[in-house]
């Protein structure tokens, strides 16, 4: 297959740039949810099977303390990976396939080095930051246990991710769902091996999720190696080139210290929650796994815009960016209160999955009932700042996310918690600080806008250099 071929098979397949733009999204959406889904899928087989099996004390360290720290140091790695795949979408989009080509083996190199880092840091530090977040004796041997187990493994998590990543940049979001479902159906098999029959606890719950991610690396990067397209993978050229590498953390390294900043901040909540007893650790960690199904449909509209914008920022097509984004913004409005709507309903039986303990689903239910009726407060959030993140325009986004969700957030934990330390004191946080950086979205995105189309339409037309 020559040159051109390749180049012509890739215009057929690339779709983003042209067609109904509501279809285009939601082709690209529903992979990246149901990948999402089953990503969150594996997390809660553990929080489920651990919580069923061997109690409540478990159930609190697999999903409580610890995943406040896993997502700082992680969101930091996939926030700055989103960096590699707005450069390979927006040369993608514009047909420059030799830069497609030298980003991902940089991409990749990027992510095993950063993978080491990260697994060093976690396993050593674990014990002191779990510690520092007044995690309760009682769960502080299982939180250790788990945590350190994860960071063992984790750099093919950083590389399945980056891989993920890639593909999606170039408008492939199915094969990184194909990869979940293998991925979380040899988690489920595995905890109920490890944990059910052969009773290793937290522990096997742990191992299962470092093999499951190992098997979904090696799927994505079997796919990258194989392709003949400009994103194909030569294992003995990766390597970094500095001036690439420069460019994904200019983009990504906003997004990466954003995602910090709101690990932060929840690590500051989950020290509030700690305070008030095992059972509302593990309602707290219930409802967690609950509300995922949230993130999940948020996050999943937030990439698909990403790499929408991104494309067609390549290619120049600058209408087509303004109502890619208002058509995505109504999509995730109807979504945000249509689920809201149900889980308010139906929520309660839901808890029912991770235990029967009356006190647990009692205060799960509360937690559950106060938030869910404002999830729709955080949609111009996601949605304004992936957009604005594909098309380059990432410092801004982080600084607005930061303040009006970060450090009010923060602020409040710090001076409204400790006159009323109360579950619904510390949860309010959430919806307080999603309305006010929404506002700040709403007010930043249409000065932009209305900004760049009047000073400088011709920033959309001209080449990436």
């Amino acid at each position: 297959m020559n040159q051109n071929t390749v180049k012509t098979d890739a215009l057929k397949q690339n779709q983003i740039t042209e067609g109904v733009i509501w279809k285009q999204l939601l082709l690209f959406f529903f992979p990246i949810l149901f990948g999402t889904f089953f990503q969150q899928l594996y997390n809660t087989a553990d929080a489920v099977i651990v919580g069923r099996f061997v109690g409540k004390e478990a159930l609190a360290a697999v999903g409580g303390p610890t995943g406040p720290l896993i997502n700082l140091l992680i969101g930091f790695f996939i926030g700055l990976s989103s960096g590699a795949g707005v450069i390979i979408s927006q040369f993608y989009g514009a047909r420059q396939e030799e830069r497609v080509n030298k980003a991902v083996h940089t991409a990749i190199a990027f992510s095993i080095l950063c993978g080491v880092i990260v697994m060093v840091v976690g396993i050593v530090t674990a014990p002191y930051a779990l510690k520092a977040m007044g995690t309760p004796d009682e769960i502080l041997y299982y939180a250790v246990l788990y945590i350190r187990i994860y960071f063992v493994g984790v750099i093919p998590n950083l590389v399945y991710n980056m891989g993920a990543g890639i593909l999606r940049a170039i408008g492939d979001s199915k094969r990184p769902l194909y990869f979940l479902i293998v991925s979380c159906f040899t988690n489920i098999i595995l905890d109920i091996i490890f944990v059910v029959y052969w009773h290793m606890g937290v522990a096997g719950a742990a191992i299962a999720t470092i093999i499951s991610q190992l098997v979904s690396a090696v799927l994505v990067i079997l796919v990258l190696i194989r392709s003949k397209e400009a994103y194909r993978l030569v294992p003995k050229t990766i390597g970094i080139d500095r001036d690439m590498l420069k460019r994904i953390i200019r983009i990504g390294f906003p997004a990466g210290l954003q995602s910090v900043m709101y690990s932060s901040s929840n690590i500051i909540i989950q020290s509030s929650v700690n305070t008030l007893g095992t059972d509302t650790i593990a309602a707290w960690t219930a409802y967690g796994k609950i509300d995922s199904v949230f993130w999940m449909i948020i996050s999943a509209f937030g990439i698909s815009i990403t790499t929408f914008v991104g494309q067609n920022y390549g290619a120049g097509k600058k209408d087509r960016v303004y109502k890619g984004i208002r058509v995505c913004m109504v999509m995730s409005f109807a979504s945000a209160i249509a689920l809201s709507a149900l889980l308010f309903t139906f929520g309660n039986y839901v808890y029912l999955l991770f235990t029967t303990d009356a006190a647990v689903i009692e205060k799960g239910t509360e937690i559950l009932r106060y938030l869910a009726p404002t999830f729709f407060t955080y949609v111009c959030i996601e949605i304004y700042s992936g957009a604005l993140r594909g098309a380059g325009d990432c410092w801004i986004p982080m600084i607005i996310t930061s303040l009006g969700v970060c450090a009010l957030r923060v602020m409040w934990i710090c001076v409204a918690v400790p006159l009323r330390p109360t579950i619904e004191t510390v949860i309010f946080s959430y919806p307080l600080t999603w309305a006010v950086t929404s506002i700040l979205f709403i007010i930043y995105f249409n000065w932009f806008g209305k900004l760049r189309r009047r000073r400088f339409p011709a920033l959309f037309k001209k080449k990436l250099s």
